[in-house]
């Protein structure tokens, strides 16, 4: 359930914000932080900063658009004091970090980022901006992290365009695999305990992210499409090595050794599985739906990832296929798995499966919380919404982990420490905990060994 606001400020709401207020220097700021706060929680059916000055007493639309574009503040700083107290006081540690994006259907062409371009939020290729963000889920809890704006090529490349949208000099394109990259670095360095990141086929397809993710030894599940290639491990660990080539008879060119990539032919992820027989594949459910567990068929076998033009390389890990229960429709599914070698496919198939919860916050931020509402043009005012949505989000999970009756009033002090006896009631239903023996990263890329027990 989302909570609603009324005209006039929450009564918890002032406390929540506290810790923010130090990032702004005039008190008309720090109180239009509050009132802007305050709007994205009523219940109105917009909410442009128009809208909220309209609804919201002790303020105006003029005072909101003015705190979003022209007072001195840094989004980021503000999602990095968010993320600081959240770990603080709405996380239980060793959580994961989830990739996705989201798009917001646009018209025109001023908007900043907005382009014709595929949207999955859409289904289809739309004049749309896309914001790449991070979200934070563990046993008990979830929240977003960041977020940045994906900028098309074409954006980055029109010098005009980027001066009229605002957008911070020496911006350059990236991939939304180096975006990615750069948010997971971001909530580490923020304190986010990661031991393993989570993303969707988008991200799948994204070398630089993957490469980038290993370089860290930050473990990670992505989903990948049927067409991507990999090497079946059994069959390039039991490869002889390169042979002698024929005698030279001397005609022609000498003939070279076969490479690796020569002797060992790789496979699409579909045809790799679907030489497996039917018995070789288990059926597995991960959690409670609406309409009973949901449950599907899982195979899972030791690859090798295969790159450019069919190059070897030497990345292994665990190939996971999905696919609908006999007697059930549905379309197959593919996952590759780096780095966690010691879980189980049951537990593989719960993190697989722990995506929804973003998709949950894309909900909530567009349909309750005025995500896709924010109607400037400028990189500065979008983010700031971004990051405000993102602010009241975050409220809404920390009330909701912490009051299990809204009317009693917060249980626990946003402000001081944390009680260490404390053990919420899990709401997300995260699935495992690292099993046996973990190697893994935690907050600030400290490496740690995890015990747990079974």
């Amino acid at each position: 359930m989302i909570l609603k606001a009324g005209p006039e400020a929450l009564t918890d709401l002032a406390e929540f914000l506290n810790p923010f207020t130090s990032l702004l220097q005039r008190s008309q700021s720090r109180h239009a932080l509050e009132r802007y706060t305050t709007g994205l929680l009523a219940d109105l059916p917009r909410k442009t900063a128009s809208d909220l000055g309209r609804a919201i007493a002790g303020t105006n639309g003029q005072r909101l658009q003015e705190f979003l574009t022209r007072t001195q503040w840094d989004p980021s700083a503000l999602d990095r004091l968010r993320v600081s107290h959240m770990v603080a006081h709405a996380g239980v540690g060793l959580g994961v970090q989830i990739i996705d994006d989201t798009g917001i259907a646009k018209k025109g062409t001023h908007s900043v980022g907005v382009a014709r371009q595929y949207s999955g939020t859409l289904g289809r290729v739309d004049n749309c901006q896309v914001l790449v963000t991070s979200h934070y889920v563990d046993r008990s809890f979830d929240w977003p992290i960041t977020a940045r704006l994906y900028l098309p090529e074409p954006w980055t490349q029109d010098a005009e365009r980027l001066e009229a949208a605002k957008v911070p000099r020496g911006t350059t394109f990236k991939t939304k695999g180096e975006i990615a990259l750069d948010l997971i670095d971001a909530g580490i360095a923020a304190g986010v305990p990661t031991w393993a990141v989570v993303a969707d086929a988008g991200y799948g397809d994204q070398p630089v992210l993957l490469n980038g993710l290993e370089e860290r030894g930050l473990p990670y599940l992505v989903g990948v499409a049927s067409s991507t290639r990999f090497r079946l491990a059994q069959d390039v660990e039991s490869d002889p090595g390169p042979q002698p080539p024929p005698p030279y008879q001397g005609q022609g060119r000498p003939r070279r050794p076969r490479s690796l990539e020569d002797r060992v032919p790789s496979d699409e992820a579909s045809d790799l599985l679907e030489a497996f027989p039917s018995d070789a594949w288990s059926s597995i459910s991960w959690r409670e739906g609406s309409k009973g567990r949901l449950a599907k068929s899982f195979l899972r076998v030791r690859v090798y990832r295969v790159g450019l033009r069919g190059k070897h390389l030497p990345s292994s890990g665990w190939l996971i296929g999905q696919r609908p229960l006999p007697g059930h429709g549905g379309e197959p599914k593919f996952f590759f798995v780096w780095g966690l070698d010691s879980f189980s496919l049951q537990e593989l198939v719960t993190l697989a499966h722990c995506r929804w919860v973003i998709q949950r916050f894309y909900q909530d931020a567009k349909g309750e919380l005025g995500l896709d509402d924010y109607e400037g043009r400028f990189w500065t005012g979008l983010h700031r919404h971004v990051a405000l949505v993102m602010l009241a989000h975050c409220y809404l999970a920390w009330r909701r982990s912490h009051s299990r009756d809204e009317s009693q009033g917060i249980e626990s002090s946003w402000v001081s420490e944390p009680d260490e006896g404390m053990s919420p009631t899990p709401v997300t239903g995260f699935p495992p905990e690292a099993p046996r023996e973990y190697s893994g990263l935690a907050a600030g890329c400290t490496r740690v060994v995890i015990l747990t027990s079974h």
